[in-house]
């Protein structure tokens, strides 16, 4: 997946916030009005849009002599395609995601264990602070100090 330039990103993001209202895409004018504060010409975000489209990251489909765009992916999952971009610039993957892991939040952290959780299955196991979902089915679950 490719980064996004400053222009690219500001037009995606009108996208995204326009996905749900708009299923059947926003057409250049619109993209434009609605980045209004950046007071860009109709051909400059045109170009932008049709680059967008040349990467992938975008879909247009032809509505009379207009083309209509919408993004190609949530931007979710390209900010998750990015993370795992990120973590194959070099290195230890291994590393890189305790690093990540240790700074994240309480509440990110739950997020993660859940979202693990879900994804390999979790298993609940007698722990010492109690009953412990463990998303590691196979490994011991991991306690409170070990897991921040």
């Amino acid at each position: 997946m490719t980064r996004l330039g400053d222009l690219e990103r500001a037009v995606m993001d009108v996208l995204w916030d326009a996905a749900p209202a708009s299923s059947g895409g926003v057409t250049v004018r619109e993209v434009a009005d609605a980045l209004d504060g950046r007071e860009l010409a109709y051909t400059t975000v045109m170009t932008v849009l049709d680059r967008l489209a040349g990467k992938g990251m975008v879909q247009r489909e032809r509505e009379g002599r207009a083309w209509r765009y919408r993004p190609a992916a949530t931007r979710e999952a390209h900010i998750a395609q990015l993370m795992l971009e990120a973590l194959d610039l070099g290195g230890s993957r291994d590393a890189a995601l305790v690093r990540f892991a240790r700074s994240v939040t309480g509440t990110e952290a739950d997020v993660l264990r859940a979202a693990l959780g879900a994804e390999a299955g979790a298993t609940v196991e007698d722990g010492p602070a109690g009953r412990v979902e463990n998303p590691r089915p196979g490994r011991p679950a991991l306690d409170e100090a070990t897991d921040r």
